[in-house]
Formats: structure tokens, sequence, C-alpha cells
């Protein structure tokens, strides 16, 4: 039997990549981990908007029919592609390549053919034929091809830029379509969520939406991504948010550098993880003309609580809140209130059992709201920790809609009444 999991090490580490190991079905047989040497995440994928659902597509690993080979869909700095494992020796081998996301698959009874499901920047996802002896694709459908001639979809530029420290970080830049390297343009950042997930290439709606708006789209992965091994990853324990906020910083810093983007109109966003890191950025500097913080925590004691997910396992703080007081105030972002200066907007599901607005965005909001800085809160009801990937599509464009109008306010300068106040 071949199955993906994890081994968190002793003391606990807060993130390991999953690992491919196999066992025989004799009782008492203990597995054997074949990807050890293999630093990636086997099982893994990349983020993105158009993705099925979470955990509607499971990354099972597939046997080649003499049982000599596994395949499995891993990660590598921000790719998604199948690989081949050597039941025998561990060695892993590609058995697809390119810049792209491999977001599900199948294989015939033999082993010998693989259905697998392709997205990419510039294409949102179509089924291709993978033959698994000389691993040629070959692509079956062309889903949008109607939809994309009437629009201007552009590929982002992949960069990779020095943080504070030296350490190295992948970042992506989605540009207008229609950009001009003479002129300069507002940046939206965006954040990704996790903080253990990864930015790729893959098609994201809410980029393309955004550039095609005006704006250039950065969004990197700071250090705690996946698919940089367990170092990368790991590093942020006991430490998040912090570092990983200055990583975000130093990539706006890198692309004002390179030109075409103007200093004077930024903005920054995210969800999940992402709202975590939005709200501390804004906590921590004013360089932000605006923000939009998506399902988020606030205080780090209150969500101990609530959040429908184990924090009390020794990963992301050493005790409980009563315990480590201290340590839970300084890294939570309701600490820092009292220097926030940025026009916020929150977005919250009102059945989000991850990150209850209560620990969240309604705890920035109140506050705000009582500093007289402008705040406004959306609220989606019935939607949940899911609302920008798998929500219902009126509420999803609903939502998009309420993020670059934000923007359009307080960045562009836009004349925009709907949030002042009556």
């Amino acid at each position: 039997m071949a199955f993906v999991g994890e081994l968190h090490g002793t003391p606990m580490r807060e993130y390991s990549p999953p690992d491919l190991f196999v066992t025989r079905l004799d009782p008492g047989s203990a597995p054997k981990n074949l990807t050890e040497k293999y630093d990636y995440d086997i099982g893994a994928s990349i983020g993105g908007d158009q993705h099925p659902p979470r955990g509607g597509s499971p990354s099972t690993p597939l046997w080649s029919k003499d049982g000599r080979y596994i395949f499995v869909r891993t990660t590598e700095e921000g790719r998604a592609n199948l690989k081949r494992v050597d039941v025998e020796t561990g060695k892993v081998e590609p058995l697809t390549q390119g810049d792209h996301d491999i977001y599900a698959y199948s294989a015939t009874p033999d082993g010998s053919k693989l259905a697998v499901a392709i997205s990419t920047p510039v294409s949102i996802g179509d089924l291709f034929l993978l033959d698994a002896s000389s691993g040629k694709l070959k692509q079956l459908t062309n889903i949008d091809e109607e939809l994309f001639t009437n629009l201007k979809i552009t590929a982002p530029e992949m960069i990779w830029y020095k943080s504070f420290d030296g350490r190295r970080i992948q970042a992506w830049v989605q540009r207008p379509p229609d950009f001009e390297s003479s002129k300069k343009y507002p940046l939206i950042l965006n954040i990704h969520g996790g903080p253990h997930a990864a930015y790729g290439y893959t098609f994201d709606h809410e980029f393309q939406w955004m550039a095609a708006k005006g704006y250039v789209v950065l969004y990197p992965n700071p250090r705690g991504s996946t698919s940089y091994g367990q170092e990368f990853g790991n590093i942020i324990q006991y430490k998040y948010p912090g570092d990983d906020h200055k990583d975000l910083m130093a990539g706006v810093d890198e692309l004002i550098a390179r030109g075409g983007v103007d200093p004077d109109r930024l903005g920054v966003t995210g969800g999940s993880g992402g709202g975590v890191l939005t709200n501390w950025a804004i906590g921590h500097t004013n360089r932000f003309k605006a923000a939009v913080s998506q399902r988020s925590i606030a205080d780090w004691r209150d969500m101990w609580y609530v959040g429908d997910f184990p924090l009390f396992r020794v990963g992301w703080f050493r005790a409980a809140p009563w315990q480590d007081e201290a340590d839970f105030k300084a890294r939570s972002p309701i600490t820092y209130i009292d220097k926030v200066q940025t026009p916020l907007m929150l977005i919250e599901g009102e059945a989000d059992l991850r990150t209850p607005s209560g620990a969240g965005g309604e705890q920035m909001f109140r506050a705000l709201k009582y500093r007289k800085i402008p705040t406004v809160m959306v609220r989606f009801p019935g939607e949940t920790h899911e609302l920008s990937r798998s929500g219902k599509p009126q509420h999803r464009v609903e939502r998009l809609q309420h993020i670059v109008a934000w923007f359009d306010k307080w960045v562009m300068g836009m004349d925009i009444k709907t949030y002042d106040v009556q």
C-alpha cells in the first residue's frame, strides 16, 4: 500500500513537507518513507481561486503496471507536476515538467495512461492525456478558447528577490494588459493564506481582474510558504506573523525599484493567513493607502478558543493563552490597533468556523470605528472559509467588486460614495 503522510518531528514542527510511504499489508509491517531525502511537498497543490473545493481533488498515489514505480503529484517552487518514485530506491524522477499546475489526475487500470487536468496563469484548466512510459502530454480540450478570444489575458512575470536577511523569495507580478513601462501604476500586494500554502503557476481570476482594472498585482511566497522545503516552511514556527511580513515589504520595495509602480498608490489584501498579515501590515506601516482584510484573525487568544482546528497542538504556540499571554499578545494584530491609519475593508463569511469573525474582522472593525479610521465590513450570509474559492458565484463576484471598489476609492482616488457614512 502507498500513502501520503507527514512526520512532525521531535520536538514537533509546525510544518513538515508530506512524504510518500509504502508498507506491506502484513500485520506489524513498518512503513517505509520513500521520499525522506526529497525536500519538497508530496501530494500538495498550488493555491488558486479556480481550483475544485478543498478536498475535491485528492492526490492519490498511483502504481505503475509493473509495481516498480508510484506516480504522485508534488510541488516545487510554485509548480505542481507528477513525479515517478522508485519503490526500491526512493529515487524521484519527473513524469511531467513545466510551469503549470496539475490539480487533478487519474489513471487507467494498468497505469499506462493518465488523465491530467492542468492549469496555467493563462488557462483555467484543460484535460490532457499522459503516456506514463514516455511522459508525453497530449492536450484533449481547449474549453475556454472562445471566451479567451474576447479577453486580453496576459501571463505574469516570475521574479526572485532578496529579503532583509538575504533569503531569496519567489513572487509573481501580474501587470495590466496594456502595461507601459514608462508609466507608474498603482500596486496591490496580494498575500496568500495558510500560512503554509503557495502561489504559483496557476490561473487566478482575482489577479487578472485586478490587473484589468489598472493595477499591478504582486503575489509573493514569503517564508513559511510551501514548495520550498522544510526549513523554508517551518522557519516561522513561533514567529508568525513577523519576518514573513518583512519578506512582503521587501517585495514591494523591489518592485518599486524596478520601475512601473507608483510608491504613493499602494494597496494590500489577503485572506485567512493573508488576512492576518494584512491586519499586521497596517499596524506596522502606514505606506498603504488602503487595505482589504478577508476572513482574518485579529486576536490569537480568542482564536485559540473558537477556531475549528486545534491551535492547542504545540506547533503554533508553545503554550495556552493563559500560560503565555505575552506571546499571544505580541503576535496579535489587534495589539497594534492604535497605530493603524490605513482605511480598511473587512470581508467575512457568516458561516466561517475556521476564522470566526468575532476573533478577527469584528474586532478590527469596532476598534477602528471607535478611532474614526475609515472602515467597512462586508458580511456574506451562509458563506464559509471557502468564500473566495467555492462560495456562491454571486457572492464571489460581489467580493471582487467590493475589493477593487475599495482600492479604487482610496488608492486611485475615485469618487465612490458606496462606503461613505450616511
